[in-house]
């Protein structure tokens, strides 16, 4: 295939990937942004095969693939679809760090460098090693070190997640200065690398950046690791861009940009939301969580609870009720149950909206792709700024599931690990209706001074039941 139509086919590709990123930004047209990003990454692999050599392993590779994502597909729960994600993002920087390994090994073979000349290895004694330019060394060593970075830490990432590793900080006295002063020697070594290529200096970056990756990650809390996702989102695709120039592939490269630039901006909302640095982000300097609040002391606080029969009177009898979901929804698989109980509730003439903060659940848009499997009305789904300024005046909030998002004392309380971040201002209406299973913290181990308040109601229960028992009463 001539070079003029790889080219083609590739802008071609990269057009659709840019549409697809501005679909998926709303939920009305992000399937389509879908359908743009699946049709735009056919045509790049279907390009790719036709120019390499090697066409037998790479469909061999890509069935063996494609074979081990289809089964996991098939048997993820909605809920772990966040440590998922962040196994996903490990896997595309250990891809990074290997092409960096087989590039350096054999960089004839990827068009990096010239075949030394037969009569120097005669002189010296020797084979001598192939011409490795500079431009390709520095390559080399940033998509390397950002690909080892991003794939231990997607496997803390993962392990924080999926509960194996606990949601709490992992700390140990001196941390930061031991990330710094790793980060400085990785940098040498990188240096000295790039000025005279050898395996030795190449490898004890690469080992240094598999080590920081974990130490960026440990410390960061279960409040932040929505944030911590989206970061390792963008760091797998600098990787991957990094290893595009390496490769001379505009297609890996401009892909690459597309997933680390957006995933930076999101990770950047995302902070704004959670009222974080960004640079903190990236250093892995924050996640300061309290630790969970003493048993004792939060059963000799007064709350009130009452019953699904209680909870479907109040809503029924309202004006307006905003339901926000967090991730208890997605635990108890809820979220038809609960369009179902909203369907209700709007034919019997309430107005009924969802609220949703930005970092709700465990990952970015979490709550909305959850919101979107069950049919929800797309206009009745508002972001934390759209309808925060709406909750005064409000009959009843349904909190189903959250806990953080709605703590007040982000707002009341400077001495909270969570003050100053921006919350979903539920504690302004006039009634307000929380579903949990019990009175335990959230998943940032903080206790909620919402579930005290003289116009809440507590009501116990998985999600699910609760809702479906909300149903039955409406029904009748």
């Amino acid at each position: 295939m001539s070079a003029n139509f790889v080219a083609l086919a590739y802008l071609l590709a990269a057009v659709l990937f840019i549409l697809a990123l501005k679909g998926l930004s709303s939920p009305v047209s992000a399937q389509r942004g879908n359908l743009f990003g699946m049709i735009g990454m056919t045509i790049a692999v279907l390009t790719t095969l036709t120019i390499t050599q090697n066409i037998v392993y790479i469909v061999l590779a890509i069935a063996a693939g494609g074979a081990i994502g289809a089964v996991v597909a098939q048997r993820i729960e909605m809920t772990a679809m966040p440590e998922l994600v962040a196994a996903m993002h490990s896997l595309v920087g250990l891809a990074a760090v290997l092409i960096a390994i087989s590039a350096f090994y054999n960089p004839v073979a990827y068009g990096i460098a010239k075949p030394a000349s037969a009569l120097l290895g005669e002189l010296l004694g020797q084979a001598a090693p192939p011409a490795l330019h500079l431009s390709s060394r520095i390559e080399l060593f940033i998509g390397a070190f950002i690909g080892a970075i991003t794939f231990t830490g997607s496997i803390i990432a993962f392990g924080k997640l999926s509960g194996k590793l606990g949601n709490k900080p992992l700390r140990f006295s001196g941390q930061h200065w031991v990330n710094l002063l790793l980060g400085v020697a990785m940098i040498g070594f990188g240096i000295a690398f790039c000025i005279t290529p050898a395996w030795t200096p190449f490898l004890i970056m690469l080992a240094i950046a598999l080590l920081l990756g974990m130490l960026l990650i440990m410390p960061i809390g279960g409040a932040d690791m929505p944030v911590v996702v989206s970061m390792l989102n963008a760091y797998s695709g600098f990787a991957a861009a990094g290893i595009g120039f390496t490769l001379n592939n505009n297609m890996l490269i401009i892909a690459g940009a597309l997933v680390g630039s957006s995933g930076t901006i999101l990770s950047y909302i995302m902070c704004r939301a959670m009222n974080r640095s960004i640079i903190n982000v990236i250093f892995g300097g924050f996640g300061e969580v309290a630790a969970t609040g003493d048993a004792g002391a939060v059963e000799q606080k007064t709350y009130r609870s009452g019953s699904a029969e209680d909870a479907a009177f109040m809503m029924s009898n309202a004006d307006s009720v905003i339901i926000v979901p967090g991730y208890g929804l997605a635990v108890a698989r809820a979220q038809h149950a609960i369009n179902e109980m909203a369907t209700l509730l709007t034919a019997s003439g309430v107005k009924v909206r969802y609220a949703i903060h930005p970092v709700a659940g465990r990952m970015p848009g979490h709550m909305n792709v959850l919101l979107a499997e069950a049919e929800v009305p797309y206009e009745q789904v508002e972001e934390m700024d759209e309808i925060n300024n709406e909750f005064a005046d409000t009959d009843v909030v349904l909190v189903i599931g959250a806990n953080d998002v709605v703590n007040p004392a982000a707002k009341t309380d400077p001495a909270s690990p969570i003050y100053g971040m921006p919350i979903l201002e539920a504690h302004k209406a006039r009634t307000i209706l929380i579903v949990k299973r019990s009175m335990a913290a959230g998943y940032a181990g903080l206790d909620n001074e919402l579930f005290y308040l003289d116009k809440s109601m507590m009501v116990f229960g998985d999600a699910k039941k609760v809702v479906e028992d909300v149903i039955k009463v409406l029904q009748h």
